[in-house]
């Protein structure tokens, strides 16, 4: 890594300086990580290491040290050092970006990887561009989410019941992973979904999530209906765990501002997604 030699700049809601990327340990807020988390250098360790995590607390902290690919561990990095203008005098996150929200959620909300200059710059989940803005902005709406707006890790923000997962925990080139990029970080969204054993609904943000979260599935051994449905705003999956669990997977339009500016997906319609969502089990 290469944060040895980068400027150190100050947290701007703490004002404690940072280098780029940051290390783990370094007391950046919301960091699940400590200077001796085991690292992952490739897929096989990733799975390695993610069985042996108790909770998702303990699995957040492995993940977010991971270096397993390293296509997205360069370009995560590189856009740390480099920063976009408007940022340039804050420090870069730069690292796998964790999990957020709550450990016992009932509902996950699942979107696709950090934003290169959103999440892999704030440290957390749909936090520092607009796409998250939608995203809080309606969860609060809904009673999830502690506040509207978000700005950075420590923000004070917290979710409740309602926990947020990527597929994909690094930014990648161009917003698109490779197929062994995401097969790759699977193990650690497989891991998670397993540890989430309240969940009942699941919010697919676009159609990657949708068919992320139907492979997952399979491959943990729950009842996924055949043929597999095909997913489309509003449309509704019902999946089966192996303990009997019912969980109600549905899709949505992912919050990105092409779909939000030209109107393709509006507020309501994104209420009423994550309304049908977090509806209790039948």
């Amino acid at each position: 890594m290469t944060q040895d030699t980068s400027p150190q700049l100050p947290h701007p809601l703490t004002g404690k300086l940072f280098p780029s990327p940051v290390p783990p340990g370094a007391d950046w807020p919301e960091d699940p990580a400590a200077a001796d988390t085991p690292v992952a250098h490739d897929a096989a360790r990733v799975r390695d290491l993610a069985a042996t995590a108790a909770d998702v607390d303990q699995l957040n902290a492995m993940a977010s040290v991971c270096r397993a690919c390293d296509r997205l561990v360069q370009w995560r990095e590189d856009v740390a050092e480099r920063k976009r203008a408007s940022f340039a005098g804050e420090p870069y996150w730069g690292r796998p970006v964790p999990s957020y929200g709550d450990p016992r959620a009932r509902l996950a909300v699942i979107g696709l990887a950090p934003a290169a200059n959103g999440g892999n710059r704030t440290g957390r989940m749909f936090t520092g561009d607009r796409a998250g803005d939608w995203i809080y902005a309606a969860l609060h709406r809904a009673g999830f989410a502690e506040h509207e707006t978000v700005s950075t890790a420590g923000d004070g923000q917290a979710l409740h019941g309602v926990r947020m997962v990527a597929p994909v925990r690094c930014a990648p080139p161009a917003n698109k992973p490779t197929p062994d990029e995401k097969a790759a970080c699977g193990g650690w969204f497989d891991a998670e979904i397993g540890l989430l054993t309240e969940l009942h609904g699941m919010l697919a943000l676009g159609g990657i999530a949708w068919q992320t979260v139907l492979a997952a599935s399979a491959r943990m051994g729950w009842e996924v209906p055949r043929p597999r449905p095909t997913f489309g705003h509003g449309a509704v999956a019902h999946l089966r765990t192996p303990d009997g669990r019912d969980v109600r997977l549905v899709g949505c339009y992912h919050v990105s501002q092409r779909n939000t500016f030209t109107g393709l997906l509006t507020e309501q319609m994104l209420d009423d997604a994550l309304a049908l969502a977090a509806a209790p089990p039948a």
